[in-house]
């Protein structure tokens, strides 16, 4: 069988350039992600572990590059398989996905399996090899209990009576009479795309309040706030804010039927919702700690000018006392 396996990984690329169409997507002329720029980096084949690899990269709006491989193996269902496949995987991260990624864990990795000749319906298919189905999508040599693995095999969209797409957080299998895959990887690539992107913004999220608490709140011998630092807070913030919106923008899409079912699916496998949530629970949480620094800075301000009005009358006092004992001769000549 064919084996599929996505990477995507932050890489920002700010260099303007024509994007290209979307192509390869079932009967939806007018499907069209969102405000999403795609440009296609290379395509090549590769030799890894004595395996030979299709690889097509792509970056999505300047933000993301994911990459498809393509490989055969066998017997995917077999534990030596299994082992084969983690080998692999494990390679082709250490060559395409730069380190400090691999090290923070900043990537999304998904495997799918493409099925072109089966007996019977999908369904059944699916059925007959449940077991087998749920362990190689956890990458999992233990046997899954029987609830375990109908909750694995749960999320199926169907195209046609021979086609089929099962989907979990893990991996996917698509079933296609006609070998027609393409669709449907396209939209688990956007579906990690959009993971990947909000883990990035969570990160800058994160890394935000970091830095607010070590400077306003931990360190004891911390500078007071000053408009600057307040300045850079807030743009930091309207830029995190402004990228959220684009990539909650860009899951909306048009398109027919079958395109909007699945990449529901995929939405809820994926937890795009809840992780939108999160994000915009953090960005309000954000905004509600830059407000009371501004407000704190602007009290310690007028603070700062009422000690200055305060201090010039006690000097204009002293001054006019001198001049009155002056005056009357008290200093003598």
């Amino acid at each position: 069988m064919e084996l599929c396996y996505l990477l995507a990984f932050p890489d920002m690329n700010e260099k303007p350039s024509t994007p290209e169409p979307f192509h390869g997507l079932k009967d939806a002329p007018y499907f069209q992600p969102v405000d999403i720029d795609l440009h296609t980096l290379g395509m090549e084949t590769v030799e890894i572990l004595g395996h030979p690899v299709s690889v097509m990269r792509q970056r999505y709006d300047g933000q993301v590059q994911v990459i498809e491989f393509r490989f055969e193996q066998e017997d995917p269902f077999a534990a030596s398989s299994l082992q084969s496949r983690r080998e692999l995987k494990d390679a082709l991260q250490a060559r395409f996905i730069p380190a400090k990624y691999r090290e923070s864990g900043l990537f999304e990795e998904y495997i799918i399996l493409l099925v072109k000749k089966i007996r019977g319906t999908p369904d059944k298919w699916i059925d007959h090899h449940g077991r087998s189905l749920a362990k190689f999508l956890r990458a999992q040599r233990e046997v899954l209990d029987r609830k375990e693995t109908d909750e694995i095999l749960a999320s199926r969209v169907r195209y046609s009576k021979q086609d089929l797409t099962l989907v979990e957080w893990e991996g996917a299998v698509i079933l296609a009479a006609d070998g027609d895959f393409a669709s449907d990887i396209l939209l688990l690539k956007i579906g990690n795309y959009q993971l990947i992107r909000y883990r990035m913004l969570d990160k800058s999220v994160e890394t935000l309040l970091d830095h607010i608490n070590e400077s306003f709140f931990l360190n004891r011998k911390r500078p007071r706030p000053t408009r600057g630092a307040i300045r850079r807070i807030v743009e930091h913030r309207l830029e995190v804010m402004l990228d959220f919106e684009r990539a909650e923008q860009n899951l909306l899409l048009i398109g027919d039927w079958y395109t909007a079912k699945l990449y529901k699916t995929i939405r809820d496998e994926f937890y795009l919702e809840e992780w939108k949530n999160a994000i915009r629970g953090k960005l309000d949480n954000l905004e509600s700690i830059t407000q009371t620094i501004k407000e704190n800075f602007t009290l310690s301000v007028e603070s700062l000018w009422s000690r200055i009005e305060m201090a010039g009358w006690a000097i204009l006092l002293i001054g006019y006392i001198y001049l009155f004992f002056a005056d009357v001769g008290l200093f003598g000549k």
